[in-house]
């Protein structure tokens, strides 16, 4: 079964453009004019950059979303962007921190 991705990509002129996909990379490559297809409000503003997505297991959940989306101000979306980066953030952390813990659980048995 498909999983259906709603993504959020940035313009060139800092534009926001919110669409839906089965595929990332190739419609992403689409939207750039790398490949046939791709919608021309993208086009003529390429290069685009993927700044968000999310996943769903079915379409209609995932046009419903990419719906809302749409509706949202621009500075909601960029709130929805920032929020991707600050969890990136985190789990970052998490994961030097649980590194560090390991490296030090290493030490210990290489002593």
């Amino acid at each position: 079964m498909s999983k259906y991705i709603v993504y959020i990509l940035k313009c060139s002129d800092g534009t926001f453009y919110t669409g839906i996909t089965t595929d990332v990379k190739r419609r992403i490559k689409e939207h750039n004019g790398e490949a046939k297809g791709g919608a021309k409000y993208t086009r003529v503003r390429a290069p685009v950059k993927l700044v968000h997505y999310e996943e769903y297991k079915n379409r209609s959940t995932a046009t419903k979303r990419e719906h809302e989306i749409k509706q949202l101000s621009r500075e909601e979306k960029r709130i929805i962007i920032e929020m991707d980066y600050y969890k990136f953030i985190q789990n970052w952390i998490m994961f030097c921190n649980e590194i560090k813990h390991l490296l030090g659980i290493f030490k210990i048995y290489w002593k």
